[in-house]
Parts: C-alpha cells; sequence; structure tokens
C-alpha cells in the first residue's frame, strides 16, 4: 500500500518545486543557441518548462518566451522567478497555442516524459514551417575521475542513463523524438554536446541530486540511505570535502528541425 502511494517519476517534480528551483542547473548558453541556430524567428515555446531553469536563459539571449507547464507547484515557481513570462498550463501532448505560433520548441529535460505518439503531432502543430524542436540535458563530465565515482556512489536512482555523455547519445538518438513514416513532420535529428559547469557545495550537490525523479520517487529510508551515501563519499574527496567546488557538466543538445 505504501509503495502505491508513491508519485510516478513523471509527476514527482510537484513535491520538490522550491528545491528543484534552488538546486537544479541552469543550460550552458552555447547549447541554447546552437539548439536555436535553425529557428527562422524569435518567438520559442519551453515546453515542459518546470522552475524556468530554461526560460531564463532563452530570455537573457533575446527570445520571445512562452512557457508551458503541467504541473502547478512548479509553474508557480517559474511565476516567481520570472513574473513578466507568459506561463500556461499545458503538456506536450495538450499544448495550449494556436497553430503555426512559435518558431522554436524547446524542452529542458523534459524531453523523455513526452508521450510522443500524442506529442509529436501537438508540437508539429504549434511550429512554424522550418521551426526547430530541441531537447536539452544537463550531463555529469564522467570523463572526470572524480565524477564517475560520483556517478557509481549514486547509482541508477539519482544518475540516470541520460545523465552521462555515451549513455545520453544511445538514449537520446531519435528515440524522443516524433517517428517517421509517410506523415513525418521532422528532418533527421542532430546530436551536439557543449561544456558546463555549476558551482556546488557537498551539501548543495546532495539537494540536487534529491530532486533527480528517481530519488523522488524512493521510499523514504531507501532515500535517505542513499543520499547518505553521497554525502560520506563526498566528505572522502578532496575535490569536494572542504567548500565549494565546481561540478564538472555538459549540456546535450538533441535538435531536429520542422520541414
Amino acid at each position: 500500500m505504501e509503495q502505491s502511494q508513491q508519485p510516478s517519476p513523471s509527476s514527482s517534480f510537484g513535491t520538490a518545486a522550491v528545491a528543484y528551483a534552488e538546486h537544479r542547473p541552469d543550460y550552458a548558453r552555447p547549447a541554447v543557441r546552437w539548439a536555436l541556430a535553425p529557428a527562422p524567428g524569435p518567438r520559442v515555446l519551453d515546453l515542459g518548462a518546470g522552475t524556468g531553469k530554461l526560460t531564463g536563459t532563452l530570455l537573457a539571449l533575446g527570445a520571445e518566451v512562452t512557457a508551458v507547464e503541467p504541473d502547478p507547484a512548479m509553474r508557480a515557481e517559474l511565476r516567481r522567478a520570472l513574473p513578466d513570462v507568459r506561463a500556461l498550463a499545458g503538456s506536450a501532448e495538450a499544448i495550449p497555442l494556436p497553430d503555426a505560433s512559435v518558431d522554436a520548441v524547446l524542452a529542458g529535460n523534459a524531453l523523455h516524459w513526452f508521450d510522443m505518439a500524442a506529442a509529436g503531432p501537438e508540437i508539429a502543430r504549434v511550429l512554424a514551417p522550418g521551426g526547430v524542436l530541441a531537447g536539452l540535458w544537463n550531463l555529469l563530465d564522467d570523463e572526470v575521475e572524480w565524477v564517475a565515482a560520483l556517478a557509481r556512489v549514486a547509482t541508477a536512482a539519482a544518475i540516470g542513463p541520460r545523465d552521462t555523455p555515451a549513455s545520453w547519445r544511445t538514449e537520446t538518438a531519435a528515440a524522443h523524438l516524433p517517428r517517421g513514416g509517410a506523415d513525418a513532420w521532422f528532418e533527421t535529428p542532430e546530436q551536439a554536446v557543449f561544456p558546463h559547469a555549476q558551482r556546488r557545495t557537498a551539501d548543495s550537490l546532495v539537494a540536487t541530486l534529491a530532486t533527480r525523479a528517481g530519488v523522488l520517487v524512493m521510499p523514504e529510508p531507501d532515500r535517505r540511505a542513499l543520499l547518505d551515501r553521497v554525502r560520506a563519499f563526498l566528505a572522502s574527496r578532496p575535490e569536494t570535502a572542504h567548500g565549494e567546488f565546481t561540478l564538472p557538466m555538459l549540456t546535450g543538445v538533441l535538435r531536429v528541425r520542422r520541414r
């Protein structure tokens, strides 16, 4: 009974909306620029916008942003942080925008949650001809030895298959895009990876991992034990044991253009 009351991963983030807004990283600006490069204009839909991590970067780059987010707690944090942004209730499968009303649809750490059987036609509907669909993911740079060790300690609950570069490339290569065929709307997808980093402390990194979907839905004793292991690991490493440190990251982008 207790297990069945746990939220599903895709709907779990609202339970940690404040922590998500505080601790999750933004996205590397060169990655966002690359995602937008083929777009025919400045109108951008941030789809599954969460608390506005990607929205803020889009605004800084001069985009005209509309944010769509299904979770009311996440949407409230977005509106608190970015009160001038048009933030709408909706989902990838039911986008509350007119036909051909945006030049790009971007999704930050969200595209893998979309049901593309329903979301594909919706995204194609709101995109202008030549528009861009792009998913962005923040990855841990596991070519750095201590980061690779952290990924092993944190386990798949906190560091999943889209969280390191090699597995991200495999997991996202067309896997989260509308399918081809006679009614295909999109051209061949492209991938690119861009350097990124985040200043962290051991406590703030543990808090960040605690906002991962796999951790949010864990039974509380298991969740606490996992985070305690991560905390002990960080205390044992010279790179992370004393004050602030830089967490080496990358932003991966999967980009495809509408026909």
